[in-house]
């Protein structure tokens, strides 16, 4: 079956094919052999082609008809070689008003117009038509020929290039909602620290947008969101533990920002200050279908909870708390201890 995308060559096709037809049911019996090559050509086209009478009675069908329908029409049959036809929104056409039916009822060529047919299988097909009606060298109708090209295939990537796009929408839209919300959380004593408080917490956003568009969004690794925060401070202060995990746009983001906010309080006051300290990050998928995320610094200045909430740690609860998480502060001498808890993650 044809599978074109250019109308102009289809509707040349039918044009030319319409001259040929006319021909053949014009002469006269002399003229059989013709009439019986124009035939053969026909047959010999991958695309699905039928004549029928004045009346709307097939009188010929190619091979290629019988693949399209999914079954063999027969001589005499009214207006199509189809099963069951539908309009393009999917209610039910009746075959006298196909197309076809309606070229040979207002003796009038169709086009540009869009049908789907229905296969004895249940298989569907979508398709354009191209009915020209046959006039005798006296104008008078008798009969029209009929093309069937399947444009199924361009379809479906019309239909994939809009879920695409309310996709590509639907993620614009939540982190921009992500990045309000950051904006919002934001606080600094001046305009540097300000900046350079927002500007780290997009770049963590920015890396978790790089790894969806690498997997093609799919998810994000929560081990590759984690190794991208922490590369600066070198491997042999970090050590992670954790089956891999795909997270979702709006987990992968808040945990994105909860490390590198950990991470940032942790190099200026915590273990990653000092040249010993070290970090140890675990990560689990409970019973409940939780995801436990467990920060714990070692090594590190001693430290002691302080007197009042950073900047920071008003960024982290309020990513948590968008999620409907929890997050558990432990302010031990030796360092930091801390859980995130995100729920309604599979594994």
């Amino acid at each position: 079956m044809l599978n074109l995308f250019r109308h102009s060559d289809e509707a040349d096709l039918e044009r030319i094919l319409a001259e040929h037809a006319a021909g053949a049911a014009s002469i006269s019996d002399d003229g059989n052999s013709h009439e019986k090559a124009f035939r053969n050509l026909l047959q010999a086209l991958p695309a699905a082609i039928y004549t029928t009478d004045a009346n709307g009675r097939i009188t010929f069908f190619n091979r290629a008809c019988i693949e399209f329908a999914g079954r063999t029409p027969k001589i005499g049959d009214m207006w199509c070689v189809t099963w069951k036809l539908f309009s393009p929104d999917g209610t039910p056409l009746a075959h006298e008003d196909c197309p076809m039916a309606i070229a040979l009822k207002e003796n009038r060529q169709i086009r540009n117009v869009e049908a789907i047919a229905e296969r004895p299988d249940g298989s569907r097909i979508y398709f354009m038509p191209y009915p020209t009606p046959l006039r005798d060298e006296t104008g008078k109708l008798i009969g029209a020929v009929n093309m069937l090209v399947d444009i199924t295939t361009r379809k479906q990537a019309e239909e994939r290039m809009m879920l695409l796009t309310q996709g590509v929408d639907h993620r614009a839209n939540n982190l921009l909602a992500v990045i309000q919300a950051m904006l919002r959380l934001t606080k600094a004593a001046t305009a540097e620290e300000f900046q350079a408080a927002f500007q780290g917490r997009l770049s963590a956003l920015a890396n978790v947008q790089r790894l969806f568009s690498v997997s093609r969004w799919t998810g994000a690794s929560i081990q590759r969101i984690i190794e991208e925060e922490l590369r600066p401070y070198g491997s042999t202060r970090v050590s992670m533990i954790g089956c891999d995990v795909r997270l979702p746009a709006t987990l992968a983001q808040a945990i994105a920002v909860s490390v590198h906010e950990l991470a940032t309080n942790a190099a200026k006051y915590g273990s990653l200050s000092g040249p010993s300290g070290k970090i140890d990050i675990s990560w689990q998928i409970d019973a409940t279908d939780n995801l436990l995320l467990h920060w714990t610094e070692s090594g590190g200045p001693q430290i002691a909870a302080p007197a009042r909430k950073g900047f920071g740690i008003d960024a982290i609860d309020g990513m948590v708390r968008t999620l409907s998480g929890r997050i558990t502060r432990q302010w031990k001498p030796e360092g930091l201890d801390c859980e995130l808890c995100f729920p309604g993650i599979e594994a």
